[in-house]
């Protein structure tokens, strides 16, 4: 396996440094920063006249494309490969991909753009810059070409990597022209005009993945895979109160144990064994004596926490997300009112590849290979808890076995180099065991929300207002985010415009704020986000008011979103699709929610049947998007079906408690993942409305919990109001 990554290498620094039999394309790149790839590695060839970020070809015609975002199974790199080649006008079936490092994006001023891959971006962010990076690549080439002939090489078209000259027929290929394309300026990002959506030959497309044969035949490293010669590796333990400290430990006995090779104490947070197999660390790690500082949150519990937001449910210390008219008054006035409130729990990413990193730290230079979301942000936590400037370290990018946010932090990257800092010249791997992962983790925010509607006396809503009590990402994770004292991240789902969050109705009085309520557990960017809880608490209430006034949930929907045409489509899309019109088979009841974020909009049908015993069977769920341009339907639609997996395996089983200050889950026993007979059939509608790029991961995660939840509603007269499901009874 330790070849497979070197090579990987070795390939990297060789394609981007290869003389003149191959082309390294992209944008213009400043002279004086042209032998980064040759830092990289010392034993490089030459650098050659220019360098550029994204297409590599081969005098074989072989194509590599540079992909700065990371892959976690969502389809990324594919995607994104898509994106380039659809303008490069290569031949798709001699296409790879590779990262390109962190150092290298830091001696290069950033040309990649940015290397985070979160919220759903991957695609919809770097689009314009990555297809200008293959049109780029296309001009030179043709170019290189016409020149080679003497003729305008306006005369000179390509397809699939083969350049033709149309009055002569002369033929050749990209690989023949790239030496020659390589000393041509490439032109500038703002010159280039890229294809008409009519004109794709490739994005739009179903493509099968670049990285599925290496993942089905084992060639895929991920970071638990990785070996390196005279490899180490540490298992480590943490305060499992947040906030206490590492007081004391016997390390006496535990040196004596075979394979142990050292315990190192992580400042004042956590405690290691370095051994020479994990399993020999994690074993002695567990029987060493640790005495630990628990802090002041020793005594923290759920139930302290649910107090808490309670009270924030009618404090006045807010942040408003959105206002319209004055909804105090509307429901002040009402005649009739309804009111319910929600919640939600903290829960785990659980990623099934625990946390994990391997370096490699010498007095002179810092190594390290990482899953992570963020090559940018894992390659400063390195230099920083490395002790050395930013330009000795490197970060080697892994595919991710799981992210979902998680691995946007960078605490287990630090924490891995401070181990291997006492180990200098040895390469040692840090592997979270699943315990340490579900107690150190950075946990989906906690909230409650209390939502009143005011009703007139025909039954139509005048007034809404939501109240979200708890916890602000923002606030724990990136507080220079944060805008005069309030999270906007918290409104997800709920804003009042803009393609990122926008709430899908228009009511004449609204009113949507936030008492922010921060226990100790740390919070994370948990896939979906506050868009998550957000859908739920809107989109069940409707439900509750559709019912309380006797109207159809599709007709109120309907009737609220005369003005968010796009929200519409895709509800109904969602209806038409499942014959909503139509009665359900019998015995099996529906459910609809719809939301729009991370730039994109979704709605979701879900059918479902009780039985007496209540027992749940989720049939069948229908669900839609609006992404604007599909790069790929089929992984689309394996992003929506993923979606589902996520989102229903926390609406019917997840939950993270906190008992004498820490999580008391610890393992797949009590924190469980969606099983295949719990997976209903998912069929996805894909509506391309065209002319943005929306995102695709996340925003359907938020529909699959409201959807079901409702569908209950309607089979069982049972209104479910907080999460997850399994602390309740179905039963008739």
């Amino acid at each position: 396996m330790s070849a497979v990554t070197n090579v990987a290498r070795r390939r990297f620094v060789k394609s981007s440094a290869a003389a003149a039999g191959s082309l390294v394309i992209g944008f213009h790149v400043p002279a004086a920063l042209k032998p980064a790839f040759a830092q990289a590695n010392t034993t490089a060839a030459p650098v050659p006249p220019e360098l550029n970020a994204w297409v590599v070809i081969q005098p074989d015609d072989r194509v590599i494309v540079r992909i700065a975002r990371s892959e976690m199974g969502q389809g990324t790199l594919t995607g994104l490969a898509q994106m380039v080649c659809e303008e490069l006008e290569c031949d798709w079936s001699k296409v790879s991909t590779e990262y390109p490092t962190p150092g290298q994006q830091l001696a290069r001023r950033r040309v990649w753009g940015s290397f985070g891959t979160g919220g759903s971006r991957g695609i919809r962010e770097s689009q314009d810059y990555v297809r200008k990076g293959g049109a780029a690549a296309r001009i030179v080439l043709l170019q290189a070409a016409a020149d080679e002939w003497k003729v305008p090489v306006s005369e000179c078209t390509v397809e699939k990597g083969v350049i033709t000259h149309g009055p002569s027929k002369r033929r050749t290929t990209y690989g023949k022209v790239a030496a020659a394309a390589a000393k041509i300026p490439a032109p500038a990002g703002d010159t280039i005009k890229l294809k008409d959506p009519k004109d794709w030959k490739l994005i739009g497309k179903r493509i099968a993945r670049l990285d599925t044969i290496e993942k089905t035949n084992g060639k895929q490293v991920y970071g638990m895979d990785l070996k390196l010669p005279n490899m180490l590796h540490a298992a480590v333990k943490a305060c499992p109160v947040f906030g206490g400290k590492l007081k004391s430990y016997d390390e006496a006995e535990i040196l004596k144990r075979p394979g142990v090779k050292k315990v190192i104490r992580i400042d004042d947070t956590a405690v290691a064994v370095v051994a020479d197999t994990w399993w020999r660390a994690k074993t002695a790690l567990d029987a060493m004596k640790i005495e630990w500082d628990e802090g002041p949150n020793a005594k923290a519990s759920s139930e302290a926490f649910a107090k808490v937001l309670k009270a924030g449910l009618d404090a006045t210390d807010v942040n408003v997300g959105n206002r319209v008219g004055d909804a105090p008054a509307a429901i002040a006035s009402a005649a009739r009112k309804i009111e319910a409130v929600y919640s939600y729990p903290h829960q785990n990413h659980a990623c099934m590849e625990t946390m994990n990193a391997t370096v490699l730290w010498t007095p002179d230079k810092c190594e390290a290979w990482v899953p992570t979301q963020n090559g940018e942000a894992a390659h400063a936590a390195l230099a920083e808890a490395a002790g050395l400037p930013p330009a000795k370290c490197e970060v080697y990018k892994l595919h991710l076995g799981g992210g979902f946010g998680r691995r946007g932090k960078t605490d287990y990257v630090t924490q891995a180099t401070r181990i291997a800092r006492q180990m200098p010249g040895v390469p040692v791997k840090m592997v979270w065991s699943r315990e340490e992962d579900m107690a150190q983790g950075r946990f989906h925010p906690i909230t409650a929300c209390k939502l009143t509607a005011a009703l007139d006396d025909k039954g139509e809503i005048t007034g809404l207002h939501m109240r979200i009590a708890g916890q602000s990402i923002l606030a724990g994770l990136a507080p220079q985010r944060m805008v005069n004292g309030a999270d906007p991240v918290v409104f997800q789902g709920l804003n009042p415009s803009g393609p990122e969050t926008p709430i899908g109705y228009t009511f004449p009085n609204l009113l949507i704020d936030h008492a922010m309520r921060n226990p100790h557990v740390p919070p994370g960017f948990w896939r979906g986000v506050n868009l998550n809880q957000n859908a739920i608490y809107l989109e069940c209430f409707l439900d509750e008011v559709a019912h309380a006034t006797k109207q159809d949930p599709l007709a109120l929907r309907r009737k609220l979103m005369a003005k968010h045409p796009k929200h519409l489509a895709v509800l109904n899309a969602v209806a038409e699709r499942v014959g909503y019109d139509k009665p359900a088979p019998a015995g099996v009841f529906r459910g609809l929610a719809q939301t729009a974020g991370f730039g994109a909009y979704v709605a979701a049908c879900a059918e479902v049947s009780v039985s007496k015993d209540g027992v749940l069977k989720i049939h069948r769920i229908v669900a839609a998007t609006d992404c604007g341009n599909a790069v790929n339907p089929q992984q689309i639609e394996a992003q929506v079906e993923g979606s589902f997996v996520y989102g229903l395996a926390a609406a019917l089983y997840q939950e993270c408690t906190v008992k004498d200050g820490r999580i008391e889950q610890t393992n797949f026993g009590d924190y469980p993942c969606l099983k295949m007979a719990d997976m209903p059939k998912v069929e996805t509608v894909i509506l391309t409305s065209g002319g943005f790029w929306g995102g695709v991961g996340e925003p359907t995660i938020a529909v699959a919990a409201p959807a079901v939840l409702n569908a209950i509603f309607a089979a069982t007269g049972k209104r479910i109001r907080d999460l997850p499901l399994k602390n309740h009874s179905l039963k008739a």
